[in-house]
């Protein structure tokens, strides 16, 4: 192989797709595409959700994970403990904000999102300014909290025409993780520093979280990036 001059790379993990998802893809991206045209800024007006576990455990990327010394420090990565706990966060990001984390209740549901939608999603969004709140769009995933009757007849009220989702005015494509800023960007990140030594306790993961939060907030320009 060094002969022939062979170099070893990675594969990369991408999402499986169905053979309807194509062709909803192109017309999302698409619809994407005009709104630019008609308004450069239009996705600075979109507020992008979703929920994320957190479990003890963690995640480690073995490949990208290394400990330089003189000599094999025989590290290793404990997992797989007894004692297990986990955290359901959400988070949004709308403009140059990051909105949350917000500990939701292990097991969603419909009432319970709705529930969340109508009495806390409000205060979160205070600090957002007010010319955005009023033109904003609010995007989700098709999980099944999402879709329920209630959460949508909610949503068709508060942003008439003007949510992404299933059941909305725009359909969001299913399985699109790299289209929505927080599975690309934010989760990832996030996880990396919170992960990046031993968690104990659920108190001392969500305290990781938050933290890791503050920091991706302090990071100069990172939703004008994330948005290009």
């Amino acid at each position: 192989m060094n002969e022939q001059l062979l170099y070893p790379y990675h594969p990369k993990r991408i999402q499986a797709l169905t053979q309807v998802d194509y062709q909803r893809r192109i017309e999302f991206c698409q619809w994407s595409l005009q709104q630019i045209e008609n308004q450069p800024e239009f996705w600075s007006n979109v507020l992008f959700t979703d929920e994320a576990t957190f479990r003890r455990d963690g995640f480690t990327n073995i490949h990208n994970h290394h400990i330089w010394a003189d000599q094999n420090p025989n590290a290793a990565i404990v997992k797989h403990h007894q004692e297990q706990f986990s955290a359901n966060i959400w988070c949004g990001i709308v403009g140059d904000h990051l909105i949350g984390p917000y500990l939701l209740p292990p097991r969603l549901n419909g009432q319970i999102y709705e529930a969340f939608l109508v009495e806390t999603l409000p205060g979160l969004l205070e600090d957002v300014e007010l010319h955005i709140r009023g033109q904003m769009w609010f995007q989700q995933d098709g999980a099944p909290p999402h879709f329920s009757g209630n959460v949508v007849e909610h949503l068709n009220n508060r942003y008439p025409g003007r949510w992404i989702g299933r059941g909305g005015a725009i359909n969001w494509p299913a399985r699109s993780p790299d289209l929505t800023p927080l599975d690309f960007f934010l989760w990832g990140h996030i996880k990396t520093l919170v992960y990046e030594t031993a968690v104990h306790t659920q108190e001392d993961m969500v305290a990781r979280i938050i933290a890791a939060c503050d920091a991706v907030r302090g990071m100069p320009n990172v939703f004008t990036r994330v948005r290009q």
